[in-house]
C-alpha cells in the first residue's frame, strides 16, 4: 500500500451501451462489478473514493466516499479526475492520485506501485498505464499539484483525458497481458456492452478464486 497516494474509481459514465443505469452495480460472478475493482485497487492506496453523480446512497454498500463532479455539466472522466485531485488535496496527506475506471474487473494489483516507480525521479510528471501497445489514460498517477491546471483546462471546454496528458510531462508504463489457461487477458479489459459482461464472466471463471 502507498500511504502517500490516494485513489479514485471513475464511475460517472452514462453507460449508454449497457442501456443506461449504473454499470458498476451489475453483477459479475456473485458480486457487483464495482466490488471487483475496489478489491484490487483499495489495497494499493492510502485512501479511496468513488467518482459518481446522482444519489450516493446507491453505492452505500461499497463503503467509500462518493464524490460528485466538481464542475457543472457532464464533462466525462476528466471531471472525475479533477474531483479526485481536489478531494485528496483537501482531505488526505497524499501527494498524488491514482485513477482507475470502474468497469475494469481485472486491473493490475501492482498498478499503483509500478506507476509510482516510473515517476519516482520525475516529480510533477504523470504516469499512464498501457497494454498491448495501447495507452489507457484513465489508469494513471496524477500529482496533486496539477489540479489548478486541470480545472482551467476543463473551463476551456476540452474534455479529452489524452489532450490534457499531452500538455504535461508523461511517462508510459507498459503492463503485460495475463495468461490463464487458454485465455489471454488484457488487465485493462473494460465492460461496455452486454457481450463484454459475458466475456468477463468467462474470464472470471478462468482466473478462479
Amino acid at each position: 500500500m502507498s500511504q502517500d497516494i490516494a485513489g479514485i474509481i471513475l464511475a460517472g459514465g452514462l453507460s449508454r451501451r449497457m442501456g443506461g443505469g449504473d454499470k458498476t452495480l451489475l453483477a459479475l460472478g456473485e458480486r457487483p462489478l464495482l466490488d471487483h475493482v475496489v478489491a484490487r485497487l483499495a489495497p494499493q492506496v492510502g485512501s479511496l473514493a468513488l467518482s459518481a453523480n446522482g444519489d450516493p446512497a446507491r453505492f452505500a454498500a461499497a463503503g467509500l466516499p462518493v464524490l460528485a463532479d466538481a464542475v457543472e455539466g457532464y464533462a466525462g472522466p476528466l471531471a472525475g479526475i479533477l474531483t479526485g485531485l481536489e478531494w485528496a488535496a483537501a482531505n488526505t496527506a497524499c501527494t498524488a492520485l491514482a485513477t482507475a475506471a470502474g468497469d475494469t474487473p481485472f486491473l493490475p494489483v501492482d498498478l499503483v506501485e509500478r506507476l509510482a516507480a516510473a515517476v519516482d525521479e520525475r516529480p510533477g510528471s504523470i504516469a499512464v498505464a498501457s497494454s498491448g501497445g495501447r495507452r489507457h489514460p484513465t489508469f494513471a498517477l496524477w500529482p496533486l499539484g496539477l489540479r489548478e491546471a486541470l480545472r482551467h483546462f476543463l473551463i476551456e471546454d476540452n474534455r479529452r483525458v489524452s489532450a490534457f496528458i499531452e500538455r504535461h510531462d508523461c511517462v508510459k508504463v507498459a503492463f503485460p497481458l495475463l495468461t490463464h489457461g487458454s485465455d489471454e487477458i488484457d488487465p485493462f479489459f473494460n465492460i461496455n456492452t452486454p457481450p463484454d459482461l459475458a466475456v468477463a464472466e468467462r474470464l472470471l471463471q478462468s482466473i478462479g478464486p
